[in-house]
């Protein structure tokens, strides 16, 4: 068995989710996870964050449900209003991130979201990645090149593939995929202990 979370870097519940998902791994640390950039922000919906009348107020319903925090960067660029969220250059950086430290990819993807929530930092700029990099104790320039390859382009896009592979319609989905069967532990939001006590019955009827 292994655990499957399908997020998006530029959704706010993901954001939320984030500390939620580090207790499970840490409950769980014989389980391989696998971390999948669902791709929220692509094609026509990469548009101007001023377009999307309901962000503060669901931010607000997030901080209050999960505790997560929303930052004076981030605050900025919600007041002026033309920062363009593009889930495909931010599913590039997960994709960057998952080639330097694979073990590593919750706590990064962690700090991906803080980058942009609590910083204000574009998740398209190289330099954002560079900044990562050096808090994670990960080599800069490879990180930012890995970025920018080809290859991670077509990450994304298989990202974005399975995703849709699994049936995943909300960020972010946490499931359990064992053989041909997945169960869903977690969408939107979800404590640990809930996703405990799915993950035990999903234990139970694969055995």
């Amino acid at each position: 068995m292994r655990l499957v979370h399908v997020f998006d870097a530029y959704c706010g519940w993901s954001h939320g989710f984030a500390p939620v998902l580090a207790e499970v791994v840490r409950r769980h640390p014989g389980l391989d996870m696998e971390v999948v950039s669902g791709g929220l922000f692509t094609g026509a919906r990469r548009t101007p964050i001023r377009e999307f009348g309901y962000v503060q107020g669901a931010n607000a319903e997030i901080s209050e449900r999960t505790g997560a925090e929303f930052g004076p960067g981030y605050a900025r660029l919600i007041e002026d209003g033309s920062f363009v969220m593009d889930s495909e250059a931010a599913a590039r950086g997960v994709a960057a991130l998952r080639q330097a430290a694979p073990h590593r990819i919750v706590e990064l993807t962690a700090a991906l979201q803080h980058a942009f929530y609590v910083d204000g930092l574009s998740l398209s700029d190289p330099a954002t990645y560079r900044v990562l990099a050096e808090t994670a104790g990960l080599d800069p320039d490879a990180l930012v090149r890995a970025f920018t390859a080809p290859e991670t382009a077509a990450a994304a896009r298989d990202d974005f593939a399975r995703a849709a592979g699994l049936g995943v319609r909300g960020f972010p989905t946490l499931l359990a995929v064992a053989g041909g069967r997945v169960t869903v532990l977690a969408v939107g939001h979800a404590g640990p202990d809930e996703i405990d006590e799915r993950l035990a019955a999903a234990r139970a009827a694969t055995a």
